[in-house]
């Protein structure tokens, strides 16, 4: 890979979170295409770049493997990937000469996908008669606590504690820095159950190359005894057959009154369940209004994650998301990904005038967007050959939901700046410098169509939002050059630019 430099980035997410962008193949380019970066997400944060090409998958060369084999490989990853990258020019010019990139560098592949990475594990142990049935040594000159003598049948073994598990947190606290009497102490004081995060010797080395810190949100939930449950609903002509509820000393809502034989009761809904997540979206925070209108949005299908009261109080225990057992169920440890050719043909003149009761609808969105702990919570796609960016991936009940943002809404402006014939990059440096509040002018796909093929120019004033008069006076003639009139409309435009806009999205 003479003269080529490809970048090496590793990313992780967290639970219910994504890495942040698309994998795509488009119709016209070579390669696996980095796409639609997430505002503030891992991938962006981390220095992708939209159409970078990605080569390398845990160290396994993917440059010539189709789409679907290298989104199997980052499925199968888990939450945490390594990347290495060629930003497009590169890319192109190595294909374009013939260059060879692949390199000497090669990983083991077991039936033409990488191997999965290794987990820690979370441990759920309750004390018996006997006690805990394991025991911890410490050596010297060796960092970490360790199990050792595990009861063959006992509880520990039975909740897949094993010899030579390296202990990393005890009851969701980080003890990697304690003292063996520290760890033993806090053992005796938690009474009859122990939740363990454990790292067996063959995940503890692959964390240990890879320098990265072992944390909860990567471990399995496979030998926890209890698990939150899954039910998929299918509407029936009364509604799902349950009520959700906030009840009065119990936080998050609840589900009551299961009806006999409805979808609820065939999904496996129990009285008291707690409501975690509605189609893969945490709902804790979120108001019952807010989580009512989540499942209605789900039209005539429903998914909900729900948890019974001793499971959550196991994984409250040890201080775990709920959502790390939905993500390892519904295996979506990948970046959102599919296939698509891009071959978007140029906006045709409308043959027929719009109707006079439509013409309302043509005009654009102003929206202002507060930036959360959890960003913007939209994707902005830039597509190869075509102009202008558009919005995708609007988190429903996030930042930009609230402010209107939609899918596939197309961007005009940010905080004031057109560009609409801006590169991505151009536009991804605007909006990062926007600091926490972000202000963007869009139009639907359809309105901006229609505008451009009638050679609307899209601006605020557009909105309607201000009453601009113009009448024929001494100072201002009928008869008004092209050029001045051109003058006026800048500054117009000009001084709509200093007006100030306040929307509250409730």
């Amino acid at each position: 890979m003479a003269g080529y430099k490809p970048r090496v980035i590793s990313l992780t997410k967290r639970p219910g979170h994504t890495f942040g962008f698309y994998l795509r193949v488009e119709q016209g380019e070579e390669g696996h295409l980095i796409r639609c970066l997430e505002m503030g997400g891992p991938a962006e944060l981390a220095g992708m770049k939209d159409g970078d090409r990605i080569l390398r998958v845990n160290g396994t060369f993917v440059d010539g493997l189709s789409h679907s084999e290298v989104v199997d490989m980052v499925r199968n990853t888990g939450a945490s990937v390594t990347f290495h990258i060629l930003d497009e020019a590169s890319y192109k010019q190595a294909k374009a000469t013939g260059d060879n990139l692949s390199g000497t560098q090669n990983t083991a592949v077991a039936n033409g996908v990488a191997k999965q990475a290794p987990k820690p594990k979370l441990c759920y142990v309750v004390k018996s008669s006997s006690g805990f049935g394991f025991s911890l040594r410490s050596a010297k000159g060796e960092e970490g606590l360790f199990i050792t003598d595990v009861n063959p049948g006992g509880v520990a073994d039975r909740a897949g504690v094993k010899a030579k598990d390296r202990v990393v947190e005890v009851n969701g606290e980080n003890v990697e820095d304690s003292t063996h009497e520290q760890v033993v102490e806090k053992i005796k004081l938690t009474g009859n159950s122990i939740m363990f995060l454990l790292v067996e010797e063959e995940a503890d080395s692959y964390y240990q190359n890879k320098r990265m810190k072992i944390a909860a949100w990567l471990a399995t939930t496979k030998y926890l005894p209890h698990k939150p449950r899954i039910a998929n609903m299918t509407k029936g002509s009364d509604g799902y057959g349950f009520l959700l509820r906030e009840e009065p000393k119990q936080t998050g809502h609840i589900i009551k009154d299961i009806d006999p034989g409805s979808p609820a009761e065939r999904a496996g809904l129990k009285e008291m369940d707690r409501l975690v997540a509605v189609d893969g979206k945490e709902v804790e925070g979120c108001s019952h209004e807010q989580v009512v209108d989540k499942i209605r949005q789900s039209g005539d299908n429903c998914c909900i994650l729900v948890v019974d009261k001793d499971t959550d109080q196991m994984f409250k225990q040890g201080r775990v998301s709920l959502m790390l057992f939905w993500e390892e169920r519904q295996d979506t440890n990948s970046p959102p990904s599919y296939t698509e050719a891009i071959n978007l043909p140029a906006p045709v003149r409308p043959s027929t005038p719009v109707p006079e009761e439509r013409r309302e609808e043509l005009k654009p969105k102003l929206c202002t967007i507060e930036k959360t702990s959890s960003g913007y919570g939209f994707h902005l796609n830039g597509v190869q050959g075509v102009c202008g960016q558009y919005i995708k991936e609007v988190v429903k009940g996030g930042a930009a939901d609230r402010a209107g943002l939609e899918d596939d809404d197309v961007v005009v402006e940010v905080d004031g700046v057109n560009v609409e014939k801006s590169g991505h990059e151009e536009v991804v440096a605007l909006i990062r410098s926007s600091g926490s509040s972000l202000e963007m002018l869009v139009a639907k796909k359809s309105v901006y169509e229609r505008l451009t093929a009638d050679g609307v120019s899209i601006t605020r004033l557009l909105l309607g939002e201000t009453s601009c008069v113009h009448v024929h006076t001494a100072d201002t003639p009928a008869d008004t050059t092209p050029e001045t009139r051109q003058e006026e409309e800048r500054r117009e435009e000009e001084e709509e630019r200093h007006l100030i806009f306040i929307i509250i999205f409730l």
